[in-house]
């Protein structure tokens, strides 16, 4: 088959298939794997070039609803009648559907059993330990600093809270991304501090930049801290890898709960 992926995370979720190989071409944000790097770029994922796309003559198409504007591709694939589905996970287990819908799509439905089973493997593995863990630290995720912007309830990232042995301290708001003022983070005060900047490499991240803030100093994820700077790539995309950051930090939250962070991918062994 001839495969496209216009958003990172479907490129990804491509990978988890062994379907790499098949890929012809992909959106400018798909950085993972490196085996993707030198196919044929589409254009930003709100703004793909879809005359490129089609001259490519995929197959099947791998679409996405994750970000607000992408409908759009979503038309222009209806209207050039170019085979394609739709993803739109908010959920780890949603992300494990989605892997079982593209398997189905592209014969690739006996890995994508496997790759889901050890999935849910995994989670339950630490849905387990995080019940048993004592204290459960209030997080606090920044996406985007100006304004900011953190994950609500509908988001994979407060599960993820929740397996690792902590709280999103925004997971009472029920939406999947929530605009807020520094103000109403101070008042929650968090016990840590999770920045992940979409599309900033850590480099560019600097806990200062939250430090120097307005009453900065009277947090508790401040004063102990409990600031870290974690790679959007782990956590920002709804793909595969945000189990790998997950036992990245539940072991940065409890390390002596959990096993210790070794980088290697569990679901690509």
């Amino acid at each position: 088959m001839r495969l496209i992926s216009i958003c990172p995370s479907n490129t990804e979720l491509l990978h988890y298939l062994d379907l790499t190989s098949t890929l012809v071409g992909v959106d400018d944000f798909s950085d993972w794997p490196k085996e993707i790097l030198d196919l044929p770029k589409l254009g930003p994922d709100l703004n793909i070039n879809m005359e490129k796309l089609e001259a490519l003559e995929p197959d099947l198409v791998l679409a996405s609803l994750s970000v607000p504007g992408m409908e759009r591709n979503v038309r222009e694939l209806e209207k050039r009648s170019i085979p394609y589905v739709v993803l739109n996970p908010q959920s780890l287990e949603d992300i494990a559907r989605d892997l079982l819908t593209v398997g189905e799509h592209t014969n690739a439905s006996s890995k994508a059993n496997e790759v889901v089973s050890s999935m849910r493997e995994i989670i339950q593995t630490y849905r387990q330990l995080a019940s048993t863990t004592q204290e459960r630290p209030a997080l606090y995720w920044e996406w985007w600093p100006k304004p900011i912007f953190t994950p609500g309830k509908i988001n994979w990232l407060t599960e993820i809270s929740d397996l690792a042995g902590g709280i999103n301290i925004f997971s009472n708001k029920d939406v999947a991304s929530y605009q807020t003022e520094w103000a109403e983070v101070v008042e929650k005060n968090p016990d840590a501090i999770c920045m992940i900047w979409v599309g900033v490499k850590e480099s560019k991240m600097n806990p200062k930049h939250v430090m120097k803030r307005e009453n900065a100093e009277i947090i508790n994820a401040v004063q102990n801290s409990q600031i870290y700077v974690l790679e959007e790539s782990l956590y920002c995309r709804p793909s595969p890898r945000l189990i790998l950051g997950l036992q990245k930090l539940a072991s940065l939250l409890h390390p002596t709960n959990f096993p210790a962070y070794t980088g290697e991918d569990p679901l690509l062994k």
